[in-house]
């Protein structure tokens, strides 16, 4: 059963419409819930809920600071009752991972509103959380629509779409570990979720210059490069098209750095190293990164050289269900230091 959004909008300054744009999708009575984060609340968040409350919206608003499942069930005991119709999510990855959750369990619409373009959790639709036994997606339900106004999300902070970027060129190595756990171990392959999948990923790298100039072109392109993504991953009806090695590396450096980076920072500095695993051409991945602005060494994600080293050894734990380059015993140490000088990961 493959999911797909209903309407996906990208436009400038259209945050003015989403009233509208709620309408014409029909979904019935107005009772909204809108989760949103504590700077959004104020910048972007009260505008949204006085214009649907103008269009005869009636509006709970829920402000979170982590993506949390304590947080995600607070909210769903508080409103399991009345149960909203719609529940939107307006903001980062937190914001829209916990509305997307919490629409899920409640069985209720939800919408998301990105205001920045970090990762591809805007459009997919799976949900990272903290306090599960393992950091991995869960599937939750995809987005009825996406609207994304460029405006919003070229003055976030260029960071974040470095990081988004860098989650979408990690499409390349998650689509060859795919590929691999086919071959070895006789994993369903979907051709075409892979191809949009990898898709996606020549996309950043064929636009690296124009991503890394800013402004609301270069969030055109990266947000319709996450949702393209996304869509491969619904398609699919995993996350194996745009999630692999380099996201359990990612994954293993939020268990173990004292100061985990962004989420896309880490899976693009994850992807250079597992494309020189795959004995693919890394070099071009470090080379659109860099232009791009994100990371590609430890000491520019902020992270001591032994805790890269250290995930390197844990990543394939992580998810031991899935077969990746990373074998199913991992890397040694030796190993793990080795694959990390050699890419320029760490000096």
């Amino acid at each position: 059963m493959i999911g797909l959004p209903k309407r996906v909008i990208i436009g400038s300054g259209i945050i003015d419409n989403i009233p509208r744009y709620i309408n014409e999708l029909s979904i019935g009575h107005k009772d909204t819930l809108l989760v949103t984060g504590p700077h959004i609340v104020n910048v972007i968040g009260m505008k949204v809920k006085e214009l649907l409350e103008d269009n005869k919206f009636s509006v709970h608003v829920k402000v979170v600071n982590i993506a949390s499942v304590d947080v995600a069930y607070s909210i769903i005991n508080e409103f399991k009752s009345s149960k909203p119709l719609l529940i939107i999510g307006l903001g980062g990855g937190k914001s829209i991972d916990i509305a997307k959750y919490v629409a899920y369990m409640l069985n209720a619409n939800f919408i998301s509103i990105p205001t920045s373009a970090s990762h591809d959790g805007i459009a997919s639709p799976f949900a990272s959380l903290k306090g599960f036994e393992k950091p991995v997606s869960i599937k939750t339900k995809e987005p009825l629509a996406i609207i994304a106004d460029t405006k919003i999300v070229a003055n976030a902070p260029k960071r974040l779409l470095a990081s988004g970027s860098g989650d979408v060129i990690a499409k390349f190595t998650a689509v060859l570990d795919w590929r691999l756990a086919h071959r070895l171990k006789n994993e369903y392959y979907g051709e075409y979720a892979a191809s949009l999948a990898l898709l996606s990923a020549k996309h950043i790298l064929r636009y690296a210059d124009r991503i890394a100039l800013g402004g609301e072109e270069a969030a055109r392109i990266v947000l319709e490069a996450l949702i393209s993504s996304s869509i491969a991953m619904s398609i699919a009806g995993s996350t194996r098209p745009g999630s692999g090695s380099e996201h359990l590396f990612s994954h293993a450096l939020d268990l173990v750095a004292p100061k985990p980076a962004l989420h896309g920072e880490q899976c693009g500095v994850g992807t250079i190293m597992m494309t020189y695993l795959h004995g693919r051409n890394w070099k071009r991945i470090k080379k659109a990164l860099k232009l791009i602005g994100a990371p590609t060494t430890s000491k520019e994600l902020g992270i001591p050289d032994e805790y890269i080293i250290k995930a390197l050894t844990i990543a394939h734990t992580i998810r031991p269900e899935r077969y990746t380059v990373l074998g199913e015993s991992g890397l040694t140490w030796e190993a793990a230091e080795n694959l990390a000088r050699r890419t320029g990961v760490i000096s």
